[in-house]
């Protein structure tokens, strides 16, 4: 890669120098000049400073790291005091597929406090071993000593690549992780794929879900990706434990926080779409937010919930979290009804790993078509009425 490389010898004016830039990518450092990552090559700095003070190498070769000293794939276990996040175990089915194909060991990371117990049932998916950091200075998420305890493990057990649920506590952790460790994170990826040189093949929708970006980090180590719940599928609980806990320490000084936890208030519980068995999304086929009643019907028959599509709920009429999509949430019902939904791709990407999918639209050329299991041509305010005609025909029978 290119990159500027800075002569303090011949800088005549270290404050002139940093004026230049217009991106304050100069910084003063002991009395030195430092380029930071504000930098856009404009080489400003090139052309307009004292000449020979910075000066721009092109194509530098990246320098390649030794691939066989990283070993395995860890998922890092999300957890709330000690229960499991069912993405964990999407993520160990992943994992145990990648590991495969280059023959290295998974691994599990446990982070928390009284937490020993809980970390056996991970032995019922397969994994090799559970890396168990069990400490009472644990016990709650705070960024950094979780941050320094991955980084411990990192350095101790040199896996090859890292696997994260984009969960709450997840997207927190894995990019500061990845800065420690000054290496490459791929967030909310949908496909991953080893390559038998052990590069980690990233694949997620980018530019509004028009293209799919596929990245790889083949000079660095470890690879990380985040991935969504309701993405990968989770293998099968085995009744016997295969694998090992392995018992971690650290250092006392490394658990140090900047942030002290006053009190932890106790939300009440929600239904999210994402553990929804039926889903009955409103597109923007509904024409007004009191129709929603006619699809809170149907699901409620259905014993499901009602979801929408990103118009519905930038007019206000669904709360955000009821969005399907790349910007939405990830699901994958049993069955999902949608009504009026055109099938935009980043809607799609959201929901098309659903194992039924049923979509109603008065457009046989709405592209929601191409993903649906089943396709009902018609009017929504004509289709759902007769839907819930014959489901009440039916539970009353």
């Amino acid at each position: 890669m290119a990159k500027l490389e800075i002569n303090q010898e011949k800088i005549t004016d270290l404050s002139e120098l940093m004026k230049i830039c217009p991106f304050g990518a100069m910084e003063e450092k002991d009395g030195k000049l430092e380029i930071n990552s504000a930098c856009k090559m404009c080489r400003l700095c090139v052309k307009k400073g004292p000449e020979g003070a910075v000066t721009y190498v092109e194509d530098q070769k990246a320098e390649e790291i030794d691939k066989s000293l990283w070993n395995g794939i860890v998922v890092y276990v999300d957890h709330v005091d000690g229960k499991i996040h069912p993405v964990t175990y999407e993520l160990i089915g992943k994992a145990k597929e990648l590991a495969r194909k280059i023959s290295h060991p998974v691994y599990a990371l446990f982070i928390g406090s009284d937490i020993k117990e809980e970390s056996r049932e991970l032995l019922h998916y397969g994994v090799d071993q559970v890396f168990l950091y069990d400490d009472p200075e644990l016990s709650r998420f705070k960024i950094e000593p979780y941050t320094s305890v991955f980084e411990d493990f990192i350095q101790k057990q040199h896996p090859s690549a890292v696997l994260v649920g984009a969960t709450t506590v997840g997207r927190q952790l894995a990019p500061r992780v990845a800065a420690r460790m000054k290496t490459g994170l791929t967030a909310d990826c949908t496909i991953l794929e080893m390559n038998e040189n052990t590069d980690l093949s990233q694949i997620r929708p980018a530019f509004g879900g028009n293209i799919m970006a596929h990245i790889t980090t083949p000079n660095h180590r470890p690879q990380m990706a985040t991935v969504r719940y309701k993405v990968m599928n989770a293998p099968e609980r085995m009744e016997e434990e295969q694998g090992e806990i392995v018992e971690c320490s650290i250092e006392k000084g490394k658990l140090k926080t900047n942030v002290e936890v006053l009190d932890i208030v106790l939300k009440e519980k929600e239904k999210f779409i994402e553990s929804a068995d039926v889903l009955v999304v409103a597109g923007r086929g509904v024409k007004k937010e009191e129709d929603l009643l006619m699809l809170e019907e149907l699901a409620d028959l259905l014993g499901g919930q009602v979801a929408c599509t990103r118009p519905v709920a930038e007019n206000g009429w669904l709360d955000a979290k009821r969005q399907v999509g790349l910007s939405g949430r990830t699901v994958r019902p049993k069955l999902i009804i949608t009504c009026g939904v055109s099938g935009a791709i980043q809607f799609v990407a959201g929901m098309d790993h659903s194992d039924q999918i049923i979509a109603i639209n008065k457009d046989e050329k709405a592209s929601i078509f191409k993903v649906a299991h089943y396709g009902l041509v018609g009017d929504l305010y004509e289709v759902i009425p007769q839907f819930i005609e014959k489901i009440k025909e039916s539970q009353g029978a």
